[in-house]
């Protein structure tokens, strides 16, 4: 990112950029807003998917043992993916406050079941993780074809009923726009109490959609994102079922 900092120096870019072989944007503290009308991605279905990576040290187990016998492996800690929930111990979950035009507010989430629809209000849709089946709802749809009615959307990521753990994972919340690059906001900071982030809003600012970098951590749950957030809804204890866990 220093690199092309100073190639741009002369103007004011909006964003950092990813690598250019990988098609991305990264939204940073210094960089933290793109707008996807400018992009030519304000219309069809953005995709934003969570995915994690935690070392194997923290699944469980002691690897001192391994370390000794092979000690160059210190150099390189083995890494896994996070989907496969027999393989870690945490369980992270994306969700989404919204808010239409029309004044309608509410949340989609895998707890209570409130999946939504993307071809009606709220047009936002959670969905299983496509690549293993799973129905954590680790894929969320937004219909940008219906951005007219929408006001904002807040994506946020909680850990449903395990022990804390943002500081040992290392989660990414990846948004996939209909057209150009793909934008990535990695959740980097170490809250080890947090049970909740809010990633990025998605906000209609006169007819055009912004996507902003938010990453705040918070120490319980949505109740406390809608606080911060002046969302105004009525929050109670939910549960999932044993087919969400």
């Amino acid at each position: 990112m220093g690199f092309l900092d100073g190639l741009w120096r002369g103007r004011a870019a909006e964003f950092d950029s990813g690598s250019a072989s990988s098609n991305s944007i990264e939204l940073t503290k210094r960089h933290d807003r793109v707008s996807l009308t400018k992009q030519g991605a304000a219309t069809g279905h953005l995709r934003i998917n969570l995915t994690w990576r935690m070392r194997t040290s923290d699944i469980g187990g002691s690897q001192r043992e391994s370390l000794l016998r092979h000690p160059f492996k210190a150099l390189k800690p083995p890494e896994v993916l996070g989907h496969s929930q027999s393989m870690v111990n945490v369980d992270l979950d994306l969700g989404a406050l919204y808010e239409l035009t029309d004044g309608t507010k509410g949340v989609v989430q895998p707890l209570g079941g409130f999946l939504g629809d993307v071809n009606a209000p709220p047009f936002v849709k959670l969905s299983g993780d496509d690549r293993f089946g799973s129905a954590s709802g680790e894929t969320m749809y937004v219909n940008l074809d219906h951005r007219e009615n929408i006001k904002r959307l807040l994506v946020f990521v909680y850990i449903y009923d395990q022990t804390p753990a943002f500081d040992r994972t290392h989660a990414i919340v990846t948004l996939y726009p209909s057209n150009g690059p793909r934008i990535e906001i990695g959740l980097d900071e170490r809250h080890p109490q947090a049970r909740s982030c809010a990633v990025v809003m998605i906000e209609n600012v006169k007819g055009e959609i912004w996507v902003r970098r938010e990453v705040k951590f918070v120490y319980g749950f949505q109740a406390e994102l809608d606080r911060l957030f002046g969302w105004g809804l009525q929050w109670g204890r939910g549960y999932k079922s044993k087919a969400e866990r």
